[in-house]
């Protein structure tokens, strides 16, 4: 086990390379790996001499919850390390997982990443929602300026019908500020993402966390995270930008508008595949192409099991967002300049106050919604890497967890 928050470093368990693999004895002589090492006594199974009467065979014993077991007369029968199914009897599904923290040691299903996430935000409140506003303050400062200038340079609502270069120009400084928008809600979540890791990856353990102790552990990571960081967005951008950038160099807004949609099929793409490259940095502690390159590994082969969660994940936080968000809209509709109108004409947006409150209530949206789309990118992580590398035999030995993967029958991994 490595110095990272209570995690091993990738690949042992699972490819029988780690100090815990058993060797296998050789096989020796053709059909030798069909039959078990260990077989019965010579004498046990063979025919009763002429005249000698048959030995008398064990009798099976009814064990509540775990069917039967051959017993000699007077014999008790052995004892269960676990029982399948209810405590009472029965035959049911396998034992349960070990669960040390927010999430069982075992591949996860959707509703455990998402009760997880929960989980985590409800149990690790302080820290988490410290990051968050901290970030979401930040990006909102950042677009609120942006936003406002950007409104100055539209032009005045009027009765009159815009001519084709004022539509053009309307629509590019609209483009501009959704884009920046974007692009300052992907550099969030991917700083949260990475703030986050170490109070993750303990939820997991079942371990406390505090605001310090999730600084003191991001603090070394520091630059290798803007590294990161940096790589990220310039990829972002490129997969958003390049499909129109002929069409714009050109300015030809029909060819431009052809590449709107290849940028976006390219920029979910992009996203997905380096989703888990936050976690990946912060709790292997590589470097920012290695984390880059993990999370393509993990994602190969699970692209829409990732994407469908992280898409399922994001409507419910928008929606969440919006619920939050509603009251700040109301009172700055009222105390805005024309009212109703006002928002519907695009003059209230001019307004400090309007844009003020309206970006109170975002950072309020965002501050409670974003660790839940950053908890369930974290727990993929370590989802993809239980599925591919056994981590939740790691995961149990850093939490101490008694006997874990010795006698257990693994777990379905669906979901």
């Amino acid at each position: 086990m490595n110095d990272s928050p209570g995690w091993a470093a990738p690949g042992s368990p699972s490819d029988g390379q780690g100090p815990d693999a058993a060797p296998r004895p050789p096989a020796e002589g053709p059909g030798a790996s069909k039959w078990s090492a260990a077989q019965p006594p010579p004498g046990q199974w063979s025919s009763p001499d002429a005249g000698q009467a048959p030995p008398q065979q064990p009798q099976p014993q009814q064990n509540a919850g775990w069917g039967t077991y051959p017993t000699a007369p007077g014999q008790q029968p052995p004892a269960a390390p676990y029982a399948y199914g209810n405590p009472g009897g029965g035959w049911g599904g396998p034992p349960p997982a070990a669960k040390p923290g927010v999430i069982p040691l075992r591949p996860l299903g959707l509703g455990e990443i998402l009760d997880g996430a929960v989980g985590i935000l409800r149990g690790h409140w302080r820290s988490v929602l410290s990051v968050s506003l901290v970030v979401a303050a930040l990006s909102q400062i950042a677009l609120l300026v942006a936003q406002r200038l950007t409104m100055d340079s539209l032009p005045t609502p009027s009765t009159e019908p815009a001519t084709p270069g004022e539509a053009v120009r309307a629509l590019g400084d609209a483009g501009l500020l959704y884009g920046f928008q974007y692009y300052l809600e992907v550099l969030g979540l991917i700083l949260v993402t990475a703030l986050l890791a170490p109070t993750v990856s303990r939820a997991v353990l079942g371990q406390t966390s505090t605001l310090g102790s999730t600084l003191k552990a991001v603090r070394p990571l520091a630059p290798r995270m803007l590294g990161l960081t940096g790589l990220l967005l310039l990829g972002a951008l490129a997969a958003g930008l390049l499909p129109a950038l002929p069409g714009i160099l050109l300015g030809s807004a029909a060819l431009a508008a052809l590449g709107v949609p290849v940028g976006l099929v390219l920029l979910a793409w992009f996203y997905v595949t380096f989703a888990l490259a936050p976690p990946a940095l912060m709790l292997e502690r590589g470097t920012p192409v290695a984390a880059l390159r993990r999370s393509a590994k993990l994602v190969k082969g699970a692209w829409w099991r990732v994407f469908g969660i992280s898409l399922l994940t994001w409507v419910i936080r928008t929606i969440t967002s919006t619920v939050i968000v509603m009251p700040f809209a109301a009172v700055a509709m009222a105390l805005a300049p024309g009212g109703l109108s006002g928002f519907l004409d695009g003059s209230a947006t001019r307004d400090w106050t309007v844009l003020i409150i309206t970006g109170i209530g975002a950072v309020v949206g965002a501050t409670v919604t974003v660790p839940m789309q950053t908890g369930v990118t974290t727990l993929l992580y370590v989802d993809q890497r239980i599925r591919r590398e056994a981590l939740d035999l790691e995961l149990a030995r850093a939490a101490g967890v008694e006997g874990y993967g010795s006698t257990s029958t693994p777990a379905p991994t669906g979901g």
